[in-house]
């Protein structure tokens, strides 16, 4: 990893007051060291970390992936129920999940327009609003 990397993995684990271990510092590093953000899965960050040379194994990357959204540094997206992936984007915005390939980007948010919600039941209030919006190819 470039020194720059190292260092933007560091300013972005300071903003949440997270510890810079080995490991965070590693996955941090891979998240946002070249300053763009990032739709991940445990699984690819996993064979990310161990193409640099870095030993980190799957639950450690899926527990620190869970502890980056704790903290506020990154957003967990739920595709279906049982595919999450981890966006390092966290203002509201829509995405596209590519059926194909697995993949999951941004969508543009200026092109969406929810006119109205479902009133929710008494006692409670819309936390979030999460929309995926899943593409395959016409057959």
């Amino acid at each position: 990893m470039t020194p720059e990397a190292l260092e933007r993995g560091k300013r972005w684990l300071a903003k949440a007051d997270l510890r810079p271990t080995r490991q965070r510092l590693a996955l941090a590093s891979l998240l946002v060291g070249d300053g763009e953000n990032r739709h991940v899965t445990a699984e690819g960050l996993h064979d990310a970390v161990l193409s640099t040379g870095d030993k980190v194994s799957l639950a450690t990357v899926y527990n620190t992936l869970k502890a980056f959204c704790d903290a506020g540094l990154m957003q967990e997206v739920t595709v279906d129920g049982s595919r999450s992936y981890f966006d390092t984007r966290m203002d509201d915005h829509p995405h596209f999940h590519f059926e194909d390939s697995g993949t999951l980007t941004d969508a543009p948010a200026t092109e969406l327009e929810i006119r109205s919600l479902p009133d929710v039941p008494e006692g409670y209030e819309i936390a979030k609003l999460d929309v995926v919006i899943r593409l395959r190819r016409k057959t």
